[in-house]
């Protein structure tokens, strides 16, 4: 029996660590740190045998567990194991913000069955007719919306590959490309927000998940533009690999209406309706129907104006000054008694002590009754002089407002570029443009407004993580009924599959949870620390040896076992080498696009093998992931070499 190429590799990486070990470990003089070294090579082997991830963590994290305390205390051994097991669990499930998970899956798979996708890929696919590699770019457009509604990666590359991938193919497209392009597109679900990959390493690493939500969205939004410009200019020097779309394709047939004006007005969008404004009777179109049309065509003018009208009243607000001058430090009284105060802070009181009364005055008789003979007048009361003149009530000041700053230059530089944008593009806007913009607003438009509920809430400090799941959750019901794909199966299937993911992510936490406390029983994180301090690294060297480390591991590993198996290594480093755990976790996310993009383990390989046609070789998806891995190198770097593309946007919204 002939053995295939992908298994070859596997178990050649397999021999090697178990080479490894068996040669570098000291056999006969075995400390507890060797012995975490050897549980988790067993581990990495163990999973690429194929056994489950989360019970291997389990099982050999409670062998090793025993075996760390049978060397201090054989008798509680077993004892104290079991004790382990429960506090580990325990700590994992109380955990809120894996709460996320299930709402965050939930709302996934509800908009992945809403049908909402089929329609924006053909919608994108015809806006984007003219670009070149036009079905490629609509396809990674696509995946990434997608992938900012779900995050979940076998969702995206299945769909797509029964949507895309036939289409691709039917127009001549190159198979190497359309695999690796509906592949790279699919695995963007775990880096654009919302990801769970991000909320598990924010469990994992003590990272805010609000911070890793922010500090994503611009890396994600930067892979996807690279992935973008790589297919257009394969399709600009190599035509035949991606062909542009057939004409037969293109056509979109006109409502009535909009057909009568554009044959015997204009096709152009604003002439025609002003036309048929005047000879409506003539062309049998209703008023109504016109200036339902008009009010859509006009949408993106005053989706322009409503933006340049907020731009610039930022631009112009005027500054505000803080009024300080009735403030008095706290602790401090009045004025005066500030100025009396030569030394401040607390002072002990002076030491009088009880003294009798003056000898001068001596013992008088009480005072006579009023109106007695002999009696005294009354006594003056001894209040403060400024208590006796009553202040005249002063009027309340008028408080002018703070003038607005002069419009700067380049918010007219940017209006009269909006405005010759939109001149040109209504000089362009045809009825047919028109009918694909309905379309997009049909499929992208609610899809918008659902990310931006999620994501705005999450960003913007209005919501948690899970409070913004939730309104996800809510937000996948909605569309499904609106696009009337709600049932009782479309809510079943989706129910079944959030349970059964989200028990695989809470057992995979379990297992890790219990592992890591094994390791570092064992003294393993120590053993690990010392060497990697012994190397004397710099910060630059570290950050290469790190991810040059996942880059490998991606090869034989998913993302689930790098995240919680090895970022539990790599955290604590982190301070000795003044590395930000949200930036590493940045460069964590971009280098983890590997996990599936990366044989022998390259699980999108395998989502999209089985939904392809039988001709499409699992050998010809993975030679087209290859050039895709290469732009997440590259994005790497850029990321490392300019860390602002991912640590603005958090600084600036979280100081």
């Amino acid at each position: 029996m002939k053995i295939k190429r992908e298994l070859w590799f596997g178990f050649g990486l397999m021999a090697i660590i178990l080479l490894v070990t068996l040669i570098f470990m000291p056999w006969t003089q075995m400390t507890n740190g060797h012995l975490g070294l050897l549980m988790l090579s067993l581990v990495v082997v163990a999973i690429m045998l194929g056994f489950p991830t989360a019970f291997t963590l389990m099982g050999m994290g409670v062998f090793f567990a025993w075996l760390a305390y049978r060397s201090g205390n054989p008798d509680l051994a077993v004892r104290q194991t079991l004790d382990l097991m429960v506090q580990r669990a325990y700590a994992v499930m109380t955990n809120d913000v894996l709460i996320s998970i299930p709402l965050f899956v939930f709302m996934g798979y509800l908009v992945e069955r809403a049908n909402l996708i089929a329609k924006l890929f053909r919608a994108l696919e015809l806006a984007l007719a003219r670009v070149p590699g036009s079905l490629a770019v609509a396809t990674l457009v696509t995946c990434a919306i997608f992938a900012t509604a779900t995050g979940i990666v076998g969702a995206v590359v299945t769909l797509m590959g029964l949507l895309a991938l036939p289409a691709m193919l039917k127009s001549g497209y190159d198979v190497r490309l359309s695999a690796g392009v509906i592949t790279a597109g699919g695995c963007l679900g775990i880096l654009i927000p919302p990801s769970v990959m991000l909320i598990v390493y924010g469990a994992t690493a003590g990272v805010s998940v609000v911070q890793l939500y922010a500090g994503a969205f611009f890396p994600g939004i930067m892979l996807a533009g690279l992935y973008i410009v790589y297919v257009i200019i394969v399709a600009k020097l190599k035509p035949h690999l991606a062909p542009p779309l057939p004409m037969a394709e293109r056509y979109v047939e006109l409502p009535a209406a909009t057909a009568a004006i554009a044959d015997k007005i204009s096709q152009r969008v604003l002439p025609g309706l002003l036309g048929a404004i005047k000879g409506s009777r003539n062309l049998g179109v209703s008023t109504s129907e016109i200036f339902k049309q008009g009010f859509i065509a006009l949408l993106p003018a005053l989706v322009l104006v409503v933006f340049l009208a907020v731009v610039w009243n930022v631009a112009t607000r005027p500054v505000a000054v803080l009024e300080t001058s009735g403030l008095v430090e706290m602790g401090l009284g009045d004025s005066a008694d500030v100025a009396s105060s030569d030394t401040g802070g607390v002072q002990e009181p002076q030491a009088e002590g009880v003294s009798e009364p003056p000898v001068a005055e001596g013992i008088k008789e009480p005072p006579a009754e009023p109106g007695s003979a002999g009696a005294l007048p009354a006594p003056v009361s001894a209040e403060p002089a400024a208590a006796k003149v009553a202040d005249p009530p002063t009027e309340p000041a008028t408080v002018e407002p703070a003038p607005r700053l002069a419009t700067p230059t380049w918010f007219w530089a940017m209006f009269g570029v909006s405005v010759a944008a939109s001149i040109g593009f209504y000089s362009l806007f045809t009825f047919v443009r028109l009918e694909v913009f309905k379309m997009l607003l049909a499929s992208f438009f609610p899809l918008a407004v659902m990310i931006l509920a999620v994501l705005g809430s999450i960003v913007f400090g209005l919501a948690t993580p899970t409070e913004a799941a939730a309104i996800g959750s809510l937000g996948g019901f909605v569309l499904a009924a609106a696009y009337r794909q709600l049932n009782f199966t479309v809510v079943k299937e989706s129910v079944y599959l959030t349970a059964k993911t989200s028990a695989m992510v809470c057992w995979l936490f379990v297992g890790s949870s219990i592992f890591s406390a094994a390791f570092a029983l064992l003294g393993g994180q120590d053993l690990v620390e010392k060497w990697v301090l012994s190397m004397n690294l710099t910060p630059l060297q570290f950050l290469l040896l790190s991810q040059f480390i996942i880059f490998i591991l991606g090869w034989p590993l998913e993302w689930t076992e790098i995240i919680v198996i090895f970022m539990p290594i790599f955290i604590p480093l982190l301070a000795h080498f003044n590395v930000d755990p949200l930036f590493f976790g940045l460069l964590v996310a971009l280098n983890l696009q590997t996990a599936f993009l990366s044989p022998p383990v390259a699980m999108a390989a395998f989502y999209l093998k089985g939904v392809s046609p039988p001709h499409v070789t699992l050998n010809q998806i993975f030679s087209g992931m290859l050039p895709f891995m290469g732009i997440q190198v590259f994005a790497l770097a850029l990321l490392y070499i300019f860390p602002e593309i991912g640590m603005w946007l958090p600084r600036v919204l979280y100081g």
